[in-house]
């Protein structure tokens, strides 16, 4: 077993244009000032990471590791949450999404598609810059205004769109394999691969990569009602890295896992700061801890009660209070008693 590593942040969610949060040093001493080991860095703000800079030149790589490392830190992924979103999008989704890309490109679905592409293979080769064994990201969606079958679906549908999918995705997971980094989805409403059903078709279609892997974020699961802990059973194999993300979900007569369109303050699921929510976090650390995760516990700050310099705050100590500093011996070893293959064989009967 392996004792799991943290506490690390994902910077996404708090970066500003006012300082702190502003650039890569001094987010960085923010976190290493409250106690975090590991940052998790969103790779399209040019503030904190020129992204193709890094994937070619190893020197600009290692002077972004070293601006982490002069805070007490380590990168404990890459993110491209927003970039693999472009890697699929339906067209019914094109002006929300022309948003994730440069200015240039939009109104431009193929250059959009291309361009996102690209950033992957970017960030795979930065990733290996930067010694980083995984990376996070979304898988994007063809199918998922089709997630209730209402109109019906035509028969096969389903099969092209997965198909597509992973015919998209082969070329980025070979070429992160030649990196050797594993590309680590976030099971996410939104995409297409948005549980575990899902996710085994992709895996089908891709004919079992070994690069595609999973980012555990157990909020997601609340709010479809999904059982979170048997995921880590099913999946342990294939678990590359962790969101710390709570949430609760608080269905009413007037109100279910669909949310009525409201704001994320009045849906009955809700993403929430740690220990504020619903999710057994004891529970998942010990899963983790008992199938030998070896990666990262990384806050992902979401809530829509909360400050967020608070749940960063308080994200610290929540995550050093659950992470298990794995035993080296079984606890009864006081009463064993030394191998025998003679004493085995009289115990058994077998002489």
């Amino acid at each position: 077993m392996t004792t799991i590593k943290g506490p690390a942040i994902f910077l996404a969610q708090f970066l500003d244009d006012n300082p702190p949060f502003n650039s890569l040093a001094s987010i960085c001493e923010w976190a290493g000032n409250l106690g975090y080991k590991g940052v998790q860095i969103p790779t399209l703000d040019s503030r904190i990471i020129d992204l193709q800079k890094a994937a070619e030149s190893k020197t600009y790589a290692q002077e972004i590791q070293g601006i982490v490392r002069e805070h007490g830190l380590e990168i404990t992924e890459l993110s491209t949450h927003l970039q693999g979103q472009l890697v699929a999008v339906h067209p019914a989704y094109d002006m929300l999404f022309d948003a994730f890309a440069p200015a240039n490109l939009r109104n431009n679905p193929k250059g959009r598609t291309e361009w996102a592409v690209q950033q992957l293979k970017y960030a795979a080769k930065a990733s290996q810059h930067l010694g980083i064994t995984a990376h996070a990201t979304f898988s994007g969606s063809l199918l998922w205004h089709a997630f209730h079958p209402w109109p019906q679906r035509p028969e096969g549908l389903v099969d092209a769109a997965f198909t597509e999918l992973a015919k998209r995705w082969m070329p980025i997971l070979n070429y992160f394999d030649e990196q050797g980094v594993d590309v680590c989805y976030e099971i996410h409403p939104g995409e297409d691969l948005f549980d575990g059903v899902t996710y085994e078709m992709f895996l089908q279609k891709v004919e079992e990569h070994p690069r595609a892997c999973l980012l555990y974020d157990p909020s997601h699961f609340v709010l479809q009602c999904l059982d979170y802990l048997q995921y880590i059973d099913f999946y342990h194999d294939r678990i590359k890295a962790f969101h710390v993300k709570d949430a609760e979900f608080n269905s009413t007569g007037k109100q279910g896992t669909f949310g009525g369109y409201q704001s994320w303050l009045n849906r009955a699921g809700r993403y929430r700061s740690p220990g504020d929510g619903q999710v057994d976090f004891k529970s998942i650390f010990s899963k983790l801890a008992q199938y030998n995760y070896k990666g990262w516990a990384v806050l992902e700050w979401e809530c829509c009660l909360k400050h967020p310099e608070d749940g960063a705050k308080e994200g610290v100590a929540f995550i050093n209070d659950h992470i298990i500093r794995v035993t080296e011996k079984a606890f009864d070893d006081f009463a064993g008693v030394d191998a025998n293959d003679d004493l085995n064989k009289t115990i058994l009967g077998l002489q």
